[in-house]
Protein backbone atom coordinates (compact mmCIF):
# COMPACT_ATOMS: atom_id res chain seq x y z
CA UNK A 1 0.00 0.00 0.00
CA UNK A 2 3.02 2.27 0.29
CA UNK A 3 1.56 4.37 3.12
CA UNK A 4 0.08 6.95 0.73
CA UNK A 5 -1.11 9.87 2.86
CA UNK A 6 -2.52 12.15 0.15
CA UNK A 7 -5.61 10.71 -1.58
CA UNK A 8 -4.94 9.80 -5.18
CA UNK A 9 -8.13 11.58 -6.12
CA UNK A 10 -10.80 13.67 -4.34
CA UNK A 11 -13.26 10.79 -4.59
CA UNK A 12 -10.80 8.64 -2.70
CA UNK A 13 -11.68 10.48 0.50
CA UNK A 14 -14.82 8.34 0.61
CA UNK A 15 -12.84 5.10 0.78
CA UNK A 16 -11.34 3.57 3.89
CA UNK A 17 -8.33 2.56 1.80
CA UNK A 18 -7.67 4.92 -1.14
CA UNK A 19 -5.99 2.20 -3.21
CA UNK A 20 -9.27 0.32 -3.32
CA UNK A 21 -10.30 2.70 -6.10
CA UNK A 22 -7.95 0.81 -8.40
CA UNK A 23 -7.46 -2.60 -6.76
CA UNK A 24 -10.93 -3.64 -5.57
CA UNK A 25 -13.40 -5.42 -7.86
CA UNK A 26 -15.95 -3.14 -9.51
CA UNK A 27 -18.96 -4.59 -7.71
CA UNK A 28 -17.31 -4.59 -4.30
CA UNK A 29 -16.06 -1.03 -4.75
CA UNK A 30 -19.53 0.22 -5.65
CA UNK A 31 -21.18 -1.57 -2.73
CA UNK A 32 -18.64 -0.11 -0.31
CA UNK A 33 -19.14 3.35 -1.79
CA UNK A 34 -22.90 3.02 -1.30
CA UNK A 35 -22.36 2.14 2.37
CA UNK A 36 -20.07 5.09 2.89
CA UNK A 37 -22.41 7.66 1.34
CA UNK A 38 -25.53 6.02 2.76
CA UNK A 39 -27.50 5.04 -0.34
CA UNK A 40 -29.17 1.87 -1.59
CA UNK A 41 -27.18 0.25 -4.45
CA UNK A 42 -28.73 0.35 -7.91
CA UNK A 43 -29.06 -3.27 -9.03
CA UNK A 44 -29.16 -2.32 -12.73
CA UNK A 45 -25.78 -0.61 -12.37
CA UNK A 46 -24.27 -3.69 -10.70
CA UNK A 47 -25.61 -6.01 -13.41
CA UNK A 48 -24.30 -3.90 -16.28
CA UNK A 49 -20.95 -2.59 -15.02
CA UNK A 50 -19.07 -4.48 -17.71
CA UNK A 51 -21.24 -3.25 -20.59
CA UNK A 52 -20.26 -0.31 -22.80
CA UNK A 53 -23.65 1.42 -22.42
CA UNK A 54 -25.10 2.39 -19.03
CA UNK A 55 -28.58 3.91 -18.83
CA UNK A 56 -29.39 5.29 -15.38
CA UNK A 57 -31.89 7.92 -16.51
CA UNK A 58 -34.76 8.60 -14.06
CA UNK A 59 -33.24 6.54 -11.24
CA UNK A 60 -33.59 9.20 -8.54
CA UNK A 61 -29.91 8.99 -7.64
CA UNK A 62 -29.52 12.42 -6.07
CA UNK A 63 -26.06 13.84 -5.22
CA UNK A 64 -25.08 10.94 -2.95
CA UNK A 65 -26.17 8.20 -5.34
CA UNK A 66 -24.27 9.96 -8.11
CA UNK A 67 -21.17 10.11 -5.92
CA UNK A 68 -21.30 6.36 -5.31
CA UNK A 69 -21.58 5.77 -9.06
CA UNK A 70 -18.67 8.14 -9.69
CA UNK A 71 -16.44 6.33 -7.18
CA UNK A 72 -17.12 3.02 -8.93
CA UNK A 73 -16.41 4.54 -12.34
CA UNK A 74 -12.98 5.95 -11.51
CA UNK A 75 -11.34 2.66 -12.49
CA UNK A 76 -14.04 1.32 -14.84
CA UNK A 77 -12.73 0.54 -18.32
CA UNK A 78 -15.94 -0.84 -19.86
CA UNK A 79 -18.54 1.92 -19.83
CA UNK A 80 -18.27 4.27 -22.81
CA UNK A 81 -21.73 5.88 -22.64
CA UNK A 82 -23.28 7.02 -19.35
CA UNK A 83 -26.89 8.27 -19.18
CA UNK A 84 -27.79 10.15 -16.01
CA UNK A 85 -30.69 12.37 -17.12
CA UNK A 86 -33.33 13.40 -14.59
CA UNK A 87 -31.57 12.32 -11.41
CA UNK A 88 -31.49 15.53 -9.36
CA UNK A 89 -27.71 15.24 -9.19
CA UNK A 90 -27.28 18.98 -8.37
CA UNK A 91 -23.95 20.78 -8.02
CA UNK A 92 -22.48 18.19 -5.62
CA UNK A 93 -23.22 15.32 -7.99
CA UNK A 94 -21.78 17.27 -10.91
CA UNK A 95 -18.57 17.80 -8.95
CA UNK A 96 -18.33 14.06 -8.29
CA UNK A 97 -18.69 13.33 -11.99
CA UNK A 98 -16.04 15.78 -13.15
CA UNK A 99 -13.65 14.49 -10.49
CA UNK A 100 -14.22 10.97 -11.82
CA UNK A 101 -13.69 12.11 -15.42
CA UNK A 102 -10.21 13.35 -14.54
CA UNK A 103 -9.23 9.73 -13.80
CA UNK A 104 -11.45 7.76 -16.20
CA UNK A 105 -10.11 7.85 -19.77
CA UNK A 106 -12.69 5.47 -21.26
CA UNK A 107 -15.97 7.36 -20.88
CA UNK A 108 -16.83 9.21 -24.11
CA UNK A 109 -20.55 10.07 -23.91
CA UNK A 110 -22.19 11.70 -20.89
CA UNK A 111 -25.85 12.70 -20.57
CA UNK A 112 -26.68 14.81 -17.52
CA UNK A 113 -29.75 16.52 -18.97
CA UNK A 114 -32.75 17.58 -16.87
CA UNK A 115 -30.86 17.85 -13.61
CA UNK A 116 -31.48 21.57 -12.95
CA UNK A 117 -27.75 22.23 -12.61
CA UNK A 118 -28.09 26.01 -12.95
CA UNK A 119 -25.22 28.47 -12.71
CA UNK A 120 -23.22 26.51 -10.11
CA UNK A 121 -23.38 23.34 -12.17
CA UNK A 122 -22.36 25.28 -15.28
CA UNK A 123 -19.39 26.70 -13.38
CA UNK A 124 -18.24 23.22 -12.32
CA UNK A 125 -18.56 21.89 -15.86
CA UNK A 126 -16.80 24.94 -17.30
CA UNK A 127 -13.79 24.52 -15.00
CA UNK A 128 -13.59 20.87 -16.00
CA UNK A 129 -13.81 21.59 -19.74
CA UNK A 130 -11.08 24.20 -19.53
CA UNK A 131 -8.64 21.52 -18.40
CA UNK A 132 -9.20 19.80 -21.77
CA UNK A 133 -7.87 16.49 -20.45
CA UNK A 134 -10.65 13.87 -20.44
CA UNK A 135 -11.73 11.34 -23.06
CA UNK A 136 -15.21 12.88 -23.17
CA UNK A 137 -16.46 13.56 -26.71
CA UNK A 138 -20.24 13.97 -26.39
CA UNK A 139 -21.94 16.01 -23.66
CA UNK A 140 -25.70 16.41 -23.20
CA UNK A 141 -26.76 19.30 -20.96
CA UNK A 142 -30.36 19.78 -22.07
CA UNK A 143 -32.95 21.17 -19.65
CA UNK A 144 -30.62 22.37 -16.90
CA UNK A 145 -32.00 25.86 -16.32
CA UNK A 146 -28.91 27.44 -17.85
CA UNK A 147 -29.30 31.18 -18.42
CA UNK A 148 -27.02 33.66 -20.18
CA UNK A 149 -24.56 33.71 -17.26
CA UNK A 150 -24.13 29.96 -17.68
CA UNK A 151 -23.65 30.41 -21.42
CA UNK A 152 -20.79 32.81 -20.72
CA UNK A 153 -19.02 30.29 -18.47
CA UNK A 154 -19.50 27.35 -20.83
CA UNK A 155 -18.42 29.38 -23.85
CA UNK A 156 -15.22 30.52 -22.13
CA UNK A 157 -14.29 26.87 -21.67
CA UNK A 158 -15.36 25.76 -25.14
CA UNK A 159 -13.37 28.53 -26.79
CA UNK A 160 -10.29 26.56 -25.75
CA UNK A 161 -11.65 23.00 -25.62
CA UNK A 162 -11.14 21.04 -28.82
CA UNK A 163 -12.13 17.59 -27.51
CA UNK A 164 -15.92 17.94 -27.23
CA UNK A 165 -17.47 16.97 -30.58
CA UNK A 166 -21.18 16.94 -29.73
CA UNK A 167 -22.89 19.38 -27.34
CA UNK A 168 -26.60 19.46 -26.48
CA UNK A 169 -27.74 22.70 -24.83
CA UNK A 170 -31.41 22.45 -25.84
CA UNK A 171 -34.33 23.31 -23.53
CA UNK A 172 -32.41 25.95 -21.60
CA UNK A 173 -32.98 29.68 -21.02
CA UNK A 174 -30.44 31.30 -23.33
CA UNK A 175 -31.53 34.62 -24.84
CA UNK A 176 -29.83 37.06 -27.21
CA UNK A 177 -26.92 37.70 -24.84
CA UNK A 178 -26.29 33.96 -24.70
CA UNK A 179 -26.41 33.92 -28.49
CA UNK A 180 -23.65 36.51 -28.57
CA UNK A 181 -21.50 34.39 -26.25
CA UNK A 182 -22.12 31.27 -28.33
CA UNK A 183 -21.26 33.14 -31.51
CA UNK A 184 -17.92 34.23 -30.08
CA UNK A 185 -17.24 30.65 -28.99
CA UNK A 186 -18.05 29.22 -32.43
CA UNK A 187 -15.64 31.65 -34.05
CA UNK A 188 -12.81 30.20 -31.93
CA UNK A 189 -13.78 26.55 -31.43
CA UNK A 190 -12.03 24.05 -33.71
CA UNK A 191 -13.50 20.78 -32.40
CA UNK A 192 -17.28 20.99 -32.11
CA UNK A 193 -19.14 19.08 -34.85
CA UNK A 194 -22.71 19.01 -33.53
CA UNK A 195 -24.55 21.69 -31.52
CA UNK A 196 -28.18 21.54 -30.36
CA UNK A 197 -29.60 24.91 -29.30
CA UNK A 198 -33.28 24.11 -29.86
CA UNK A 199 -35.95 25.29 -27.42
CA UNK A 200 -34.08 28.35 -26.17
CA UNK A 201 -35.00 32.04 -26.49
CA UNK A 202 -32.85 33.39 -29.31
CA UNK A 203 -34.38 36.24 -31.25
CA UNK A 204 -32.89 38.47 -33.95
CA UNK A 205 -29.86 39.91 -32.12
CA UNK A 206 -28.76 36.58 -30.67
CA UNK A 207 -29.20 34.72 -33.94
CA UNK A 208 -27.29 37.35 -35.93
CA UNK A 209 -24.43 37.15 -33.40
CA UNK A 210 -24.51 33.36 -33.58
CA UNK A 211 -24.32 33.54 -37.37
CA UNK A 212 -21.37 35.91 -37.21
CA UNK A 213 -19.51 33.22 -35.29
CA UNK A 214 -20.61 30.54 -37.74
CA UNK A 215 -18.99 32.44 -40.59
CA UNK A 216 -15.58 31.85 -39.04
CA UNK A 217 -16.28 28.27 -37.92
CA UNK A 218 -14.89 25.46 -40.07
CA UNK A 219 -15.81 22.30 -38.10
CA UNK A 220 -19.50 22.45 -37.13
CA UNK A 221 -21.51 19.98 -39.23
CA UNK A 222 -24.87 19.80 -37.45
CA UNK A 223 -26.79 22.74 -35.97
CA UNK A 224 -30.28 22.60 -34.43
CA UNK A 225 -31.90 26.01 -33.88
CA UNK A 226 -35.51 24.83 -33.92
CA UNK A 227 -38.15 26.23 -31.57
CA UNK A 228 -36.55 29.62 -30.94
CA UNK A 229 -38.41 32.34 -32.85
CA UNK A 230 -35.82 34.52 -34.60
CA UNK A 231 -38.04 35.21 -37.62
CA UNK A 232 -37.11 36.55 -41.04
CA UNK A 233 -34.21 38.73 -39.89
CA UNK A 234 -32.56 35.72 -38.29
CA UNK A 235 -33.24 33.77 -41.48
CA UNK A 236 -31.47 36.51 -43.45
CA UNK A 237 -28.36 36.07 -41.30
CA UNK A 238 -28.51 32.29 -41.81
CA UNK A 239 -28.81 32.78 -45.56
CA UNK A 240 -25.59 34.77 -45.56
CA UNK A 241 -23.87 32.02 -43.56
CA UNK A 242 -25.06 29.33 -45.98
CA UNK A 243 -23.64 31.30 -48.88
CA UNK A 244 -20.14 31.03 -47.42
CA UNK A 245 -20.15 28.02 -45.09
CA UNK A 246 -18.24 24.88 -46.09
CA UNK A 247 -18.92 22.58 -43.12
CA UNK A 248 -22.64 22.50 -42.16
CA UNK A 249 -24.44 19.43 -43.50
CA UNK A 250 -27.54 19.54 -41.24
CA UNK A 251 -29.57 22.61 -40.26
CA UNK A 252 -32.87 22.58 -38.35
CA UNK A 253 -34.73 25.90 -38.15
CA UNK A 254 -38.21 24.45 -37.59
CA UNK A 255 -40.76 26.60 -35.76
CA UNK A 256 -38.94 29.93 -35.92
CA UNK A 257 -41.65 32.17 -37.38
CA UNK A 258 -39.93 32.19 -40.78
CA UNK A 259 -42.29 33.22 -43.59
CA UNK A 260 -41.83 33.24 -47.37
CA UNK A 261 -39.67 36.35 -46.98
CA UNK A 262 -37.26 34.52 -44.69
CA UNK A 263 -37.25 31.42 -46.89
CA UNK A 264 -36.27 33.63 -49.83
CA UNK A 265 -33.24 34.86 -47.82
CA UNK A 266 -32.23 31.30 -46.94
CA UNK A 267 -32.71 30.29 -50.57
CA UNK A 268 -30.25 32.96 -51.71
CA UNK A 269 -27.61 31.23 -49.63
CA UNK A 270 -28.60 27.81 -50.93
CA UNK A 271 -27.92 28.94 -54.50
CA UNK A 272 -24.21 28.93 -53.61
CA UNK A 273 -23.98 26.34 -50.83
CA UNK A 274 -22.08 23.14 -51.67
CA UNK A 275 -22.26 21.16 -48.42
CA UNK A 276 -25.71 21.29 -46.74
CA UNK A 277 -27.57 17.98 -47.05
CA UNK A 278 -30.53 18.34 -44.68
CA UNK A 279 -32.68 21.44 -44.13
CA UNK A 280 -35.66 21.30 -41.77
CA UNK A 281 -38.18 24.15 -42.03
CA UNK A 282 -41.17 22.38 -40.50
CA UNK A 283 -43.83 24.44 -38.65
CA UNK A 284 -42.92 27.80 -40.17
CA UNK A 285 -45.60 30.04 -41.79
CA UNK A 286 -44.47 29.14 -45.32
CA UNK A 287 -46.85 28.50 -48.20
CA UNK A 288 -46.41 26.98 -51.64
CA UNK A 289 -44.82 30.15 -53.05
CA UNK A 290 -42.07 29.97 -50.46
CA UNK A 291 -41.66 26.25 -51.06
CA UNK A 292 -41.25 26.89 -54.79
CA UNK A 293 -38.56 29.52 -54.19
CA UNK A 294 -36.77 27.01 -51.98
CA UNK A 295 -36.60 24.16 -54.48
CA UNK A 296 -35.73 26.47 -57.37
CA UNK A 297 -32.67 27.60 -55.42
CA UNK A 298 -31.49 23.97 -55.45
CA UNK A 299 -32.16 23.76 -59.18
CA UNK A 300 -29.96 26.82 -59.79
CA UNK A 301 -27.07 25.26 -57.85
CA UNK A 302 -25.56 22.40 -59.85
CA UNK A 303 -23.13 21.71 -56.98
CA UNK A 304 -25.84 21.41 -54.31
CA UNK A 305 -25.55 18.35 -52.05
CA UNK A 306 -29.07 18.75 -50.64
CA UNK A 307 -30.72 15.42 -49.84
CA UNK A 308 -33.68 16.31 -47.64
CA UNK A 309 -35.91 19.37 -47.21
CA UNK A 310 -38.65 19.17 -44.58
CA UNK A 311 -41.59 21.51 -45.21
CA UNK A 312 -44.10 18.89 -44.10
CA UNK A 313 -46.72 21.42 -42.96
CA UNK A 314 -46.98 22.97 -46.47
CA UNK A 315 -49.81 22.03 -48.82
CA UNK A 316 -48.54 22.03 -52.42
CA UNK A 317 -50.09 21.85 -55.91
CA UNK A 318 -49.59 19.61 -58.92
CA UNK A 319 -47.70 22.50 -60.53
CA UNK A 320 -45.25 22.42 -57.60
CA UNK A 321 -44.82 18.68 -58.14
CA UNK A 322 -43.95 19.27 -61.79
CA UNK A 323 -41.32 21.82 -60.78
CA UNK A 324 -40.00 19.41 -58.16
CA UNK A 325 -39.77 16.66 -60.78
CA UNK A 326 -37.52 18.94 -62.80
CA UNK A 327 -35.35 19.71 -59.79
CA UNK A 328 -35.03 16.02 -58.91
CA UNK A 329 -34.00 15.23 -62.48
CA UNK A 330 -30.93 17.40 -61.82
CA UNK A 331 -30.54 16.32 -58.18
CA UNK A 332 -31.82 12.72 -57.89
CA UNK A 333 -30.54 12.50 -54.31
CA UNK A 334 -33.15 15.08 -53.20
CA UNK A 335 -36.33 14.34 -51.23
CA UNK A 336 -38.79 17.08 -50.26
CA UNK A 337 -41.32 16.29 -47.54
CA UNK A 338 -44.55 18.31 -47.78
CA UNK A 339 -48.01 17.88 -46.25
CA UNK A 340 -50.09 16.87 -49.28
CA UNK A 341 -50.88 17.71 -52.90
CA UNK A 342 -54.03 19.71 -53.54
CA UNK A 343 -56.40 17.91 -55.88
CA UNK A 344 -54.68 14.52 -55.67
CA UNK A 345 -57.30 11.81 -55.30
CA UNK A 346 -56.78 8.88 -52.97
CA UNK A 347 -56.66 6.59 -56.01
CA UNK A 348 -53.92 8.65 -57.64
CA UNK A 349 -51.90 8.70 -54.44
CA UNK A 350 -52.32 4.93 -54.08
CA UNK A 351 -50.73 4.43 -57.49
CA UNK A 352 -47.73 6.50 -56.43
CA UNK A 353 -47.32 4.48 -53.22
CA UNK A 354 -47.49 0.95 -54.68
CA UNK A 355 -45.38 -1.30 -52.44
CA UNK A 356 -41.84 -0.90 -53.84
CA UNK A 357 -40.52 -4.03 -52.15
CA UNK A 358 -42.99 -6.18 -54.08
CA UNK A 359 -41.73 -4.68 -57.35
CA UNK A 360 -38.12 -5.38 -56.40
CA UNK A 361 -38.96 -8.90 -55.20
CA UNK A 362 -40.68 -9.60 -58.52
CA UNK A 363 -37.62 -8.42 -60.45
CA UNK A 364 -35.31 -10.48 -58.22
CA UNK A 365 -37.41 -13.63 -58.74
CA UNK A 366 -37.41 -13.16 -62.52
CA UNK A 367 -33.63 -12.80 -62.62
CA UNK A 368 -32.94 -15.48 -59.98
CA UNK A 369 -31.18 -13.18 -57.54
CA UNK A 370 -31.98 -12.14 -53.98
CA UNK A 371 -33.38 -8.75 -53.01
CA UNK A 372 -30.16 -8.12 -51.09
CA UNK A 373 -28.16 -8.81 -54.26
CA UNK A 374 -30.31 -6.23 -56.07
CA UNK A 375 -29.52 -3.60 -53.45
CA UNK A 376 -25.82 -4.48 -53.24
CA UNK A 377 -25.50 -4.06 -57.00
CA UNK A 378 -26.60 -0.44 -56.56
CA UNK A 379 -23.63 0.22 -54.30
CA UNK A 380 -20.30 0.77 -56.09
CA UNK A 381 -18.57 -0.48 -52.93
CA UNK A 382 -20.68 -3.66 -52.89
CA UNK A 383 -21.22 -3.34 -49.13
CA UNK A 384 -24.37 -3.82 -47.05
CA UNK A 385 -24.71 -0.16 -46.09
CA UNK A 386 -25.08 3.02 -48.10
CA UNK A 387 -25.75 6.68 -47.31
CA UNK A 388 -29.38 7.73 -47.71
CA UNK A 389 -28.53 10.30 -50.38
CA UNK A 390 -26.46 7.88 -52.45
CA UNK A 391 -29.14 5.20 -52.13
CA UNK A 392 -31.91 7.57 -53.20
CA UNK A 393 -29.86 8.71 -56.19
CA UNK A 394 -29.02 5.13 -57.20
CA UNK A 395 -32.65 3.98 -56.93
CA UNK A 396 -33.95 6.87 -59.03
CA UNK A 397 -31.26 6.40 -61.68
CA UNK A 398 -31.46 2.58 -61.98
CA UNK A 399 -33.58 1.29 -64.86
CA UNK A 400 -34.32 -2.26 -63.72
CA UNK A 401 -37.39 -1.56 -61.57
CA UNK A 402 -39.73 1.39 -62.35
CA UNK A 403 -39.88 3.28 -59.07
CA UNK A 404 -40.66 6.87 -58.04
CA UNK A 405 -39.29 9.02 -55.25
CA UNK A 406 -42.32 8.35 -53.01
CA UNK A 407 -41.59 4.64 -53.18
CA UNK A 408 -37.90 5.28 -52.55
CA UNK A 409 -38.89 7.14 -49.39
CA UNK A 410 -40.78 4.05 -48.22
CA UNK A 411 -37.77 1.86 -48.98
CA UNK A 412 -35.53 4.10 -46.91
CA UNK A 413 -37.92 3.78 -43.96
CA UNK A 414 -37.81 -0.02 -44.28
CA UNK A 415 -34.03 -0.06 -44.51
CA UNK A 416 -33.37 1.88 -41.28
CA UNK A 417 -32.64 5.25 -42.86
CA UNK A 418 -32.94 7.28 -39.65
CA UNK A 419 -29.21 7.49 -38.98
CA UNK A 420 -28.37 8.73 -42.46
CA UNK A 421 -27.53 5.22 -43.66
CA UNK A 422 -29.58 2.40 -45.15
CA UNK A 423 -28.76 -1.17 -44.16
CA UNK A 424 -29.62 -3.92 -46.63
CA UNK A 425 -29.64 -6.48 -43.82
CA UNK A 426 -32.99 -4.97 -42.77
CA UNK A 427 -34.71 -6.48 -45.82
Amino acid sequence: KGGRETPLHPLASFCVDTEKLFTTGQRELYLEACKLVGVVPVSYFIRNMEESYMNLNHHGLGPSGTRAIAIALVSNTSIVTLELADNCIMEEGTLSLVEMLQENYYLQDLNISDNDLGLKGASTISEFLQRNISSLLNLQLSGNNFKDESAELLCQALSNNYRIKMLDLSHNEFSDKGGEQLGQMLALNIGLQSLDLSWNHFHVRGTVALCNGLRANVTLQKLDLSMNGFGNEGAMALGEVLRLNHSLVFLDVSSNDISNEGVAKISKGLEFNECLKVLKLFLNPVNMDGATILILSIKKNTKSKMEEIDISNVLVSEQFIKILDGVCAIHPQLDVMYKAVQGFSAKKMALLWTNPMKLIQSYADQHQITVIDFFKNLNPKGTMTMSVGDFRKAMIQQDKVPINRYQVRELIKKLDGNAGMVNFRSV
